[in-house]
């Protein structure tokens, strides 16, 4: 069993990220709430047109989901073309290329020091009788505009597949690294990345969108004012468009180490296990393995999660040693195509992205650029209705009712579950924690490293459902709609907007 180290993304342990404040101008052209990947490219291109734009984030630049990926950038989404058939893909196929064509000229055009290196992306399958899966989704890529897909019968993998589809071309990169190189364009073209700052409300008067945020320093609440507020914080902060209901969320655990001997230097996805593999960068003897896909909080166990991972990644490619491991934290809805848009039907200055489908470094990008398109009023109308967050249609509604169905069986779980533990934490170990039943309460209890007894409120913020810890990160996961809280109760992911309270024996 290879040991595992304390959690933390390879693309945070390598960069210096520095810390940026300031006062929050009262007056903006645009406010873009969150500093990943989408909130960055918006901001980046609307301050190159010249409006006034100020990006807020709670956290640090890239302490979500875009610094905690695998960084691929890639047109090529597992089995996705056949799905969406010819005309939709089109337009899915023509975002993605887009995306991954401005980062690469903006590498170039900046010497952007960000390891971006050319790669071939492939989707791959073990099973001899998924090959004809493959040949279809080959076939539906090049109908999409893929033309240089190709469908293959081995590749450069120290195991055996029983078909491949590669798409040349593609890339890799250091997202962390990318994301200050986007913050510092935003500043140099006059614009403001000011971090510690939390949005924690928006509304309209006269036209002119209000926005109330509040900071870590005093927590008093300030109001400021912009014409266009653009809401790009992973999960929607707002939920007035009900997106708890449309939109899954999977956790993806990463390891990273070297390999005995040097490996591949395309980027493979395996099409049945979710594996996904690729170079780190500089190296061709280092690896980044994804893999372990699950909903938050349904799997309490995650170090072992971890461990499977990594004995899979010593036994197939060789991993001799498991250097950094962390866990993105992705959203996905129904039709495999982003939210991006206007929040609500009929908003013309309140905007969103959301629901990359595993997929950020493109489609994080792309609704950046459609985004600009939009408050610039310049968008292809056929991308903005693809990615329009109000759209419907029968091709989503089984996805929907299933989350549905999942919801209702971990709301009533989470409730037996606490109702059956135990009610005493003493015999709780050096960090460990548990739900555990205290009348009609449930008890998130955990016990840290040094003996002391930490306990919140068990039930979810946002609807109340009970969470589950979360023994890699020592975080508490909900089953439901996927936020997460540190030991504290601090919100780590939405939709829930409030921190678990602390508990108070009566």
């Amino acid at each position: 069993m290879l040991d595992l180290p304390t959690p933390r993304s390879l693309w945070h342990s390598d960069t210096q990220t520095p810390a940026r404040g300031g006062e929050v101008p009262t007056d903006n052209d645009v406010v873009v709430v969150g500093a990943g990947i989408a909130g960055l490219t918006t901001a980046c291109r609307l301050a190159r047109a010249g409006r006034q734009v100020t990006v807020l984030e709670s956290r640090q630049v890239g302490a979500g989901v875009t610094g905690n990926t695998t960084a691929k950038i890639s047109a090529q989404h597992g089995l996705h073309y056949e799905r969406l058939g010819p005309e939709r893909g089109k337009h899915y196929a023509s975002a993605q290329l887009a995306a991954l064509d401005w980062i690469a000229e903006e590498v170039a055009a900046s010497d952007v020091d960000c390891g971006f290196e050319r790669r071939d992306s492939y989707v791959y399958t073990t099973r001899a009788d998924r090959r004809d899966t493959l040949a279809r989704e080959a076939e539906a890529m090049a109908l999409a505009g893929l033309t240089a897909t190709e469908l293959l019968d081995a590749v450069d993998l120290p195991f055996d597949v029983a078909a491949a589809v590669r798409l040349p071309g593609q890339a890799q990169f250091h997202p962390q690294r990318w994301l200050l190189h986007l913050a510092d364009q935003i500043e140099a073209a006059g614009g403001q990345v000011i971090e510690a700052v939390a949005v924690v409300g928006v509304h309209e008067r006269d036209g002119i969108r209000l926005v109330d945020t509040a900071t870590e320093r005093d927590g008093e609440v300030r109001t400021v004012s912009a014409a266009h507020v653009v809401i790009a914080t992973h999960y929607p902060i707002l939920d007035r468009a009900l997106f708890f209901t449309r939109l899954g969320q999977t956790r993806d655990l990463v390891v990273s180490g070297p390999v005995e001997s040097p490996v591949m230097e395309g980027m493979f996805l395996d099409a049945d296990d979710g594996y996904s593999l690729r170079t780190a960068p500089g190296s061709d003897d280092r690896l980044i393995i994804g893999g372990g896909q699950h909903p938050p909080g349904t799997r309490v166990a995650q170090n072992s999660l971890f461990g499977d991972l990594a004995e899979w990644a010593h036994r197939s490619v060789g991993l001799r040693e498991v250097t950094h491991r962390w866990s993105a934290h992705d959203l996905t809805t129904p039709d495999g195509v982003p939210y991006v848009g206007p929040y609500l039907p009929g908003s013309t200055n309140l905007w969103v992205a959301a629901g990359f489908n595993l997929w950020g470094m493109t489609n994080g990008t792309a609704a950046g650029l459609l985004l600009h398109h939009l408050i610039t009023d310049q968008a292809d109308p056929e991308q903005a209705g693809l990615m329009n967050p109000s759209r419907v249609s029968l091709d989503m509604v089984p996805g929907v009712v299933k989350d549905q169905v999942a919801v209702g069986t971990h709301l009533v779980g989470g409730v037996v579950r606490a109702a059956t533990s135990g009610a005493d934490p003493a015999d709780l170990a050096d960090g460990e924690g548990r739900i555990r039943h205290v009348g009609a309460r449930a008890v998130a209890s955990y016990r840290d490293e040094d003996g002391m007894l930490h306990e919140v409120s068990g039930h979810c913020t946002h609807l109340g459902c009970v969470v589950q810890f979360n023994d890699a990160e020592r975080s508490w996961d909900c089953p439901c709609h996927g936020s997460r809280f540190d030991i504290d109760g601090t919100v780590l992911n939405g939709p829930a907007i409030k921190p678990l309270a602390p508990f108070e024996p009566s």
